[in-house]
């Protein structure tokens, strides 16, 4: 099977992955919702920070660095293995003998329970995180489907279940819990890969140098994406982070869907053809457009649909969130764009390029934040909308500088589907202001927005859609 074909394929398998399980997390959380009550959305939003702070270490590189790795041994991912049980082990310690700080921090007693549940599956995934690895480095993307469906199924079972028995916010705590644990027993039933009882130091001072710098970046860019969690959490009531959360989530839904398929498919594919600048750059600006043909449509139609939506799925009790959902589509917008600009840096080798944009994004996007603060969570939001904006800007310096696909270039590729978008969102604005009830604008809405994009798309002779097209037709898309 050629390159191409193994990368569409891929891409097909990751697609049906992440729309299952984003399906059944999206149905699970609506039901969730309806049940539980802001706050309890609240309390686990004040613990995502240490709990995704944690999961960046955990990831901490290593399986990068095993598989942009040519000649990788048993030994290399033996070595890789019992360090993840090393650090799952430590980082639950550490937040364990933390809990009481950080109840004391937001004066919520309950959360120092809470944390020491919410923060087992580091130490459950710790045992899969290599079997994992092995699997996308085969491009077998279809036995992880079926793993990542099952422990959905799991988790959100679980969560159901607590939650209607009235278990609170706890039913969110051990429905991660469940979900890790089946994740782990069928990794371990598929494993490729077989463990061996041996440790290099020469194989983890090469993985680490290579892992530790997008550790240090995956550290950087948790604290940075959490600081608004945090800091809502600790000035505004529960219920404010609540709304905030929930925004957050339906907004980061549809692009953490692309942004997983396009980054567990171009990691390995591009690593493949590393060496050919020409070629990668190439394939590289057609997967920018691909990534921009789908996100902007899809993030602009749910900031212009997000009430009758809000309302229908989750009532009109959590109306406050409407606002901030609309704003943080546009920040998530350019998001699986982002996630491809630093994908090249992995890809040629450069984690101290990837590292060192990291700590600049970081800094300017606490100015905004710090700045934003006194406004309110509203301003807040729209921080995170120019802070998407300047990241954008500064990720494609060293996309230019590598394989000349610089920023214009990019603004180049894309302007055409910006004026499909634009196209698309005059037309739901007019459904909105013509059609007065929920249900109306949310069906009529959608309908005309995916047929006024893919006519105009069609009209234009987008090369996206014949790409797409061509895909599914011929079982591959790039040329």
């Amino acid at each position: 099977m050629s390159l191409r074909q193994q990368a569409f394929k891929g891409i097909m398998w990751n697609l049906t992955d992440n729309l299952a399980v984003q399906v059944i997390q999206f149905v699970t959380s609506i039901y969730m919702a309806r049940i539980l009550s802001p706050s309890d959305y609240g309390l686990m939003g004040m613990l995502l920070i240490f709990t995704a702070l944690s999961d960046a270490i955990m990831n901490g590189g290593f399986s990068t660095a095993l598989i942009r790795k040519i000649d990788r041994t048993d030994t290399d991912a033996a070595t890789a293995f019992y360090f993840n049980i090393v650090v799952g082990l430590m980082l639950y310690g550490g937040l364990f003998l933390l809990a009481p700080s950080i109840a004391a921090f937001y004066k919520i007693p309950l959360l120092q329970d809470l944390i020491k549940v919410a923060a087992i599956p580091f130490v459950v995934n710790a045992f899969f995180l290599v079997q994992r690895t092995y699997l996308t480095i085969r491009m077998d993307f279809k036995t992880q489907s079926k793993i990542s469906v099952v422990s959905a199924l799991a988790k959100g079972g679980t969560g159901i279940g607590m939650a209607y028995a009235g278990y609170g916010v706890w039913a969110i705590a051990w429905s991660g819990v469940a979900g890790a644990v089946v994740s782990c027993i069928l990794y371990w039933w598929h494993s490729v890969w077989k463990l061996r009882l041996c440790f290099s130091w020469r194989s983890f001072r090469e993985l680490f140098g290579f892992g530790s710098k997008l550790m240090l970046s995956g550290v950087l860019d948790v604290l940075g994406n959490n600081l608004f969690t945090l800091i809502i959490g600790k000035k505004f009531a529960a219920s404010s982070l609540g709304y905030y959360t929930r925004a957050y989530g339906y907004a980061y839904l549809p692009v953490g869907v692309l942004s997983g398929v396009l980054s567990r498919v171009t990691l390995p594919m591009l690593s493949r053809i590393q060496e050919d600048d020409e070629r990668l750059a190439k394939v590289y600006q057609q997967m920018l457009n691909l990534a921009a043909f789908v996100t902007f449509p899809l993030m602009t139609g749910l900031a212009l649909l997000a009430r009758p939506l809000i309302v229908l799925m989750i009532t009109d009790k959590w109306l406050p969130c409407v606002e901030y959902l609309q704003i943080l589509c546009f920040a998530f917008m350019l998001y699986p764009i982002h996630a491809l600009n630093l994908n090249l840096l992995q890809v040629k080798g450069r984690s101290d390029l990837f590292l060192r944009l990291e700590v600049i994004k970081k800094v300017l996007m606490l100015a905004l934040l710090l700045i934003a603060l006194p406004f309110g969570i509203r301003a807040i939001c729209i921080s995170g909308v120019i802070a998407s904006l300047l990241a954008w800007i500064l990720n494609t310096y060293y996309t230019g500088k590598l394989i000349k696909v610089g920023f214009f270039k990019q603004v180049r590729g894309m302007f055409p589907i910006g004026g499909y978008t634009l196209c698309m969102g005059v037309c739901i604005m007019l459904v909105n202001t013509y059609i007065k009830t929920d249900y109306g604008q949310l069906l009529i809405g959608i309908v005309v927005g995916i047929s006024s994009f893919l006519l105009t798309a069609l009209c234009s002779r987008s090369k996206e859609l014949r790409y797409i097209i061509s895909g599914l037709k011929n079982n591959h898309s790039f040329k």
